[in-house]
């Protein structure tokens, strides 16, 4: 937990979203990259844990935030937030650079 803290820089992540539960998504990081499954089913799909918890170890607060700041902007209703939360986290090293560009 507290190596997950460290990578996200856990304190500037409380400061800037107090409101959020930033413990609660260490937390989710840390079940992802503790789990000792083979895979995890994310967004519909089956991927290898290895995969998933490569891209885990490259989060950095700049993901989190984007993924915060994402769902605040979302209008869309959210049924499953774990779920949404584990494929937008997975998918936030690679859809940030996109975000850039446009």
């Amino acid at each position: 937990m507290e190596e997950t803290k460290k990578q996200l820089d856990y304190p500037l992540l409380a400061e800037s979203y107090p409101n959020d539960d930033p413990e609660s998504l260490v937390e989710l990081v840390c079940e992802v990259l503790c789990s000792s499954m083979p895979s995890i089913r994310l967004g519909g799909e089956n991927l290898p844990m290895s995969r998933v918890k490569s891209r885990y170890r490259r989060l950095r607060f700049e993901h989190i935030a984007y993924v915060l700041d994402s769902l605040r902007l979302s209008e869309s209703r959210i049924h499953n937030i774990k779920a949404y939360l584990l494929r937008a986290l997975y998918d936030a090293p690679v859809t940030i650079l996109y975000q850039s560009l446009f």
